[in-house]
């Protein structure tokens, strides 16, 4: 395991943040972090889930991302 820096992690957040706000229906930003299960878990509530419920869970999991971009952010 790699001992990050204090740039290396804000860098990492911020990344994260703008991916949560523009892609976080995906759940790009997850992965960013190193939380690939959660990530995992949002691509395929946002694809199949999207496509089953006619787009509702890809518009909650587009808020869900955002609020996490944001949170990300501050």
């Amino acid at each position: 395991m790699t001992v990050l820096s204090e740039t290396e992690i804000s860098n990492k957040k911020l990344a994260a943040g703008l991916l949560g706000i523009f892609l976080g229906s995906f759940g790009i930003h997850k992965f960013v972090l190193g939380y690939n299960n959660a990530g995992i878990i949002m691509l395929v509530v946002s694809l199949a889930g999207g496509v089953v419920t006619c787009g509702v869970a890809t518009g909650v999991m587009s808020v869900i991302g955002m609020i996490e971009g944001i949170i990300y952010l501050t």
